[in-house]
């Protein structure tokens, strides 16, 4: 099945996917084995953190937090200062039986806790520790800003300034209670300035595109920090993402 772990990092599962694309249209529909019974664990709030950092040696930490949906679960454990988390959120619904995001015991659900963290091929040697929190954008920010560096040549923080794009089934663009705008056609988001030839483009193939993201939707693209460490000189680079509040500092 799709979900078992050793599958879905297979470079046979990645062939199988990767002949599944074409560019010449858009997919008819999103295989979700069935929608309705898939919960999509995006929010409007996301209250999530993330944060990385280098030592001088070498040794990388990714670290990401999230109480998800505000104050998560509401409940505050008495003594203690904070909030249980409430990703139980991303479990599929209780009458979808023998799915494989079902909850049950020793389960964890589906989620999008993904801090990153990547070595130089055939070596432990740290390239660099990354993170672009914000939902389902999450691996689709980790791809684009990996991307960005390893094929186009960017420093970090130029891979976090450039724009992105973000396919969810949820449209982000229509308000915030999203969950009651899931379909099975997913929504390509385009931030500005993509141009619009690109997404006059993709609608040319068949996909559904809502152009020119601007202000505070943009959060939708996620916000990312990365530190990039050079294998031989040991020098350290970082960016911080400017559609967020945080900042890459030395110490």
């Amino acid at each position: 099945h799709w979900h078992t772990v050793n599958r879905l990092i297979s470079k046979k599962f990645a062939s199988v996917k990767a002949q599944a694309l074409t560019s010449d249209k858009a997919a008819d529909l999103v295989n979700l084995d069935d929608a309705s019974n898939v919960r999509n664990a995006l929010g409007a709030n996301h209250d999530t953190v993330y944060f990385c950092a280098v030592d001088q040696w070498g040794n990388g930490c990714s670290m990401i937090n999230s109480n998800y949906m505000s104050f998560g679960t509401g409940i505050v454990p008495r003594g203690c200062g904070f909030s249980l988390q409430n990703r139980g959120h991303g479990f599929a619904s209780l009458n979808c039986g023998a799915h494989p995001n079902a909850i049950g015991p020793s389960k964890r659900p589906y989620h999008t806790i993904i801090p990153g963290l990547a070595t130089y091929p055939g070596k432990d040697s740290l390239y660099g520790t990354f993170g672009v929190m914000g939902g389902f954008m999450q691996p689709q920010g980790h791809a684009q800003v990996l991307r960005n560096m390893l094929d186009l040549g960017m420093d970090p923080q130029q891979a976090l300034d450039a724009p992105r794009f973000f396919v969810s089934v949820a449209d982000y663009s229509i308000g915030e209670n999203i969950f009651e705008t899931m379909s099975d056609r997913p929504k390509i988001f385009l931030e500005a300035p993509l141009p619009e030839e690109m997404a006059e483009t993709l609608r040319q193939k068949g996909h559904r595109v809502v152009s020119q993201v601007t202000g505070m939707k943009r959060a939708m693209f996620g916000r990312g920090q990365i530190i990039r460490r050079d294998p031989k000189s040991g020098v350290l680079t970082a960016g911080s993402d400017p559609r967020a509040d945080g900042c890459a500092m030395g110490f």
